[in-house]
């Protein structure tokens, strides 16, 4: 949503925003899909309430993590989180990813796993099967954090802002970032499609975007205003975002270590 008109429409007139996302959201709410996918949310709504979670992100130090330290906690992977199953045996308890290159690319991956996938609803159109393990979601661009996941899930420029969202839905009061390293090498215009090179040097594995792969540039402003927002709504409802990446140059949660946060 890049004109301001229409953006000050919807943060002035709140009656304008229901209805415009009501008619955005109309061809998903008809689907049989959408109405699966509700149940399952409905379902985990607050299963969680009280408990910590921890939220890998795709960055280079990810690779510095204990993952034998994550076995009794609950654990969010995000995008192409399975490349790193040749390095250890951890697991995540669920998958999200909203990335159409993403989901494309890793489509015969989540067309296989049997882990719980939250997945943007374009990944139908990418061949990604409807299973009891997979709810999809509809997303928008409205400047919001879901507190109820059921309907509408804000994108906010990154998966690990829809990632924060799904952990609020399920009721964790506690969330830790790890591997958010927030700074990546290539750079250029926000969102802009490129193709990869031979080697990653953004994340974690040098074959996540490699050897020609179409990606998306960050956007980290848009991303740190959706942090931001998080920050407070957790707050808000006396829960916590905490950081215990390994380094990085994300400075807007509190920082502790992941066995701090583990062990606290």
């Amino acid at each position: 949503m890049d004109d301001p008109l229409l953006k000050q429409s919807y943060t002035i007139n709140p009656y304008y925003r229901a209805v415009m996302m009501m008619f955005e959201r109309l061809p998903w709410d008809i689907r049989p899909e959408s109405w699966s996918s509700r149940r399952k949310f409905k379902r985990c709504k607050n299963a969680y309430s009280g408990e910590k979670a921890v939220i890998l992100c795709n960055g280079p130090s990810l690779l510095q993590t204990d993952f034998s330290s994550l076995k009794n906690t609950y654990t969010f992977g995000l995008n192409k989180i399975n490349l790193i199953y040749t390095q250890t045996d951890f697991r995540p308890n669920c998958i999200v990813a909203v990335n159409p290159y993403v989901i494309e690319q890793n489509r015969e991956y989540y067309n296989e796993t049997k882990i719980a996938l939250y997945l943007d609803s374009c990944a139908l159109k990418y061949g990604i099967k409807n299973r009891e393990n997979i709810t999809f979601f509809h997303t928008t661009r409205i400047n919001r954090f879901a507190r109820d996941c059921s309907m509408s899930v804000n994108l906010g420029g990154t998966v690990t802002f829809v990632a924060m969202q799904i952990a609020f839905h399920m009721g964790f009061s506690r969330v830790a970032l790890i591997g958010c390293d927030h700074h990546f090498e290539d750079n250029g215009p926000p969102g802009a499609v490129v193709k990869s090179g031979e080697v990653d040097r953004n994340h974690f594995s040098k074959d996540y975007f490699a050897s020609g792969q179409q990606w998306q540039l960050p956007d980290l402003a848009r991303s740190e205003e959706s942090y931001r927002l998080s920050k407070r709504v957790y707050e808000a409802h006396n829960r916590q975002i905490i950081n215990a990446t390994n380094g990085g140059r994300l400075e807007i949660f509190d920082r502790m270590s992941l066995k701090e946060f583990l062990s606290g």
